[in-house]
């Protein structure tokens, strides 16, 4: 049995992306996943006919992270499926469970730093932190998460 996962999203976008989002082909598509048996509704940046660009990250396949590209075909109840990964992400993607001993302003502090300097992050579910940090961030991100206290729990595959 197929599920639809809704995701509630609390994600940071700086002016220049919200304009970037705008000049691109942004499209909402099904994505069927055979493995997990779970159907999820993506928003992504339409680059040809059947190939697609990730313009956030989705909260239940891990390898569709911000900027991946990938191919899908359309199944029998016409859902996308994906086929094949033609570009991984130029992003470190890491996730985080947040715990409920801070507010969100102690989070978003961070999520605003990293928004300045090239990254990406979105909260779903109101409790799991996704972070795209650029590959020549000049911060360390544990460094900066030690500092700040947040004792967040990362989340791995």
């Amino acid at each position: 049995m197929a599920h639809n996962y809704i995701r509630e999203s609390a994600t940071s976008l700086s002016a220049d992306r919200c304009a970037q989002a705008k000049k691109m082909n942004e499209v909402k598509i099904e994505v069927y996943n055979k493995k997990e048996k779970v159907t999820t509704t993506l928003y992504v940046e339409q680059l040809s006919e059947k190939k697609f660009r990730m313009i956030d990250n989705d909260f239940c396949n891990p390898k569709l992270t911000l900027g991946t590209e990938f191919e899908t075909e359309i199944n029998k109840e016409n859902k996308h499926e994906i086929t094949k990964i033609t570009k991984e992400s130029d992003y470190i993607t890491r996730r985080f469970g947040l715990t409920p001993n801070h507010k969100e302003s102690d989070y978003r502090m961070l999520g605003e730093e990293l928004t300045k300097r090239g990254g990406f992050w979105q909260v779903d579910l109101g409790s799991i932190a996704t972070v795209n940090i650029p590959k020549d961030f000049d911060l360390d991100i544990d460094q900066v998460i030690k500092d700040l206290d947040l004792k967040l729990i990362e989340i791995t595959d």
